[in-house]
């Protein structure tokens, strides 16, 4: 039986980061209060990165960044890759699908493309799929990314969501294996708390934008939702695998807000020394938030072989889901 194991990992961050204090100044000039004792107890984030003038890369770029840095770390050749998955909110174009694009810029020649689109719990959910593809046998290696360039649907007047976001790229290569490395994965969703909580609710008609393209939420009910589905989806994804939340080394939830992910821990009995904590440098990311903390993880040695890691996103939709990973 054919199993998918983690291979290597990549990140990629656009421009110089911007602080706090920095971004409470651009934003004093639209008229918007806010500062970096507000934003940091509200949230946990210090800076972020945004693509600007300076770095104008797309969404695309940024995952064809980071994924080079994966396969270099692999040693692994573009024209092995057989597939490509691009978890995203923030595609470069309608169609064809950002994924297409990489595997051009790439030069992964053999491999299929194509994006997925669950929010923030976007790589999780395409680390599941990619993980039934290698099970299934229809592929070997596998690039799994989350990259958004989230700042393009920021309304830089509401200060309540424009202060949390960031843009960046995360990637997990896979590779097809004997012994197992994703143990078991669980996904959910639920419509009902789509619009209205958490969404960008636009679409192009008549060449013309409909509706309110900019990131709205409702704080609280998000807030809530998430504490309750990321501690739901845990202890199902660890009992599905006959683990309990003692035995995770390392934990990387979505990297959203300190205080829903320090309440998940403490609910779940995690020790906060086990909790991945990188929102503080890049704000969330979306898709790209658990790759770029499993990256970050990674290259600072908190991941020893052997390693048994939760991996969780939740996000608009409302879509949640978590995957257990052995290193």
């Amino acid at each position: 039986m054919k199993y998918s194991r983690l291979v290597s990992t990549g990140s990629y961050l656009p421009g110089k980061p911007i602080s706090n204090d920095e971004l409470a100044q651009r934003l004093a000039k639209l008229g918007i209060e806010t500062s970096d004792e507000w934003i940091l107890s509200r949230t946990g984030i210090k800076q972020r990165y945004l693509v600007n003038e300076q770095s104008p890369l797309s969404t695309g770029d940024l995952a064809v960044r980071a994924s080079r840095l994966a396969l270099e770390k692999a040693s692994v050749s573009p024209e092995e890759v057989d597939l490509i998955i691009v978890a995203t909110t923030t595609p470069d174009r309608i169609f064809p699908s950002t994924a297409c694009y990489v595997q051009n810029a790439l030069g992964c020649k053999r491999a299929s493309a194509f994006d997925l689109q669950a929010v923030c719990s976007g790589f999780v959910y395409a680390l599941s799929v990619a993980d039934s593809m290698i099970r299934s046998g229809s592929a070997n290696y596998v690039l799994v990314i989350g990259s958004e360039v989230l700042s393009r649907i920021l309304d830089w007047k509401d200060r309540t969501t424009c202060v949390l976001f960031g843009d960046g790229a995360g990637v997990a290569l896979l590779k097809s294996s004997d012994t197992p490395g994703i143990l078991s994965s669980v996904l959910g969703s639920d419509g009902q708390f789509g619009t209205g909580v958490l969404a960008s609710d636009a679409r192009i008609e008549g060449g013309q934008i409909v509706g309110d393209p900019f990131i709205r939420m409702d704080g609280k009910v998000v807030f809530r939702m998430a504490v309750e589905k990321l501690y739901d989806s845990a202890l199902q994804v660890l009992s599905k695998a006959g683990y309990t939340p003692n035995d995770v080394d390392l934990y990387i939830p979505h990297q959203a807000n300190i205080r829903i992910m320090t309440m998940v821990a403490h609910k779940l009995g995690i020790d906060a020394e086990k909790m991945m904590i990188s929102l503080d440098s890049h704000g969330n990311t979306s898709a790209a938030s658990v790759p770029i903390s499993l990256d970050k993880a990674m290259n600072t040695n908190k991941l020893r072989k052997g390693a048994l890691v939760l991996l969780q996103g939740v996000g608009g939709g409302f879509t949640w889901g978590s995957v257990l990973l052995r290193i």
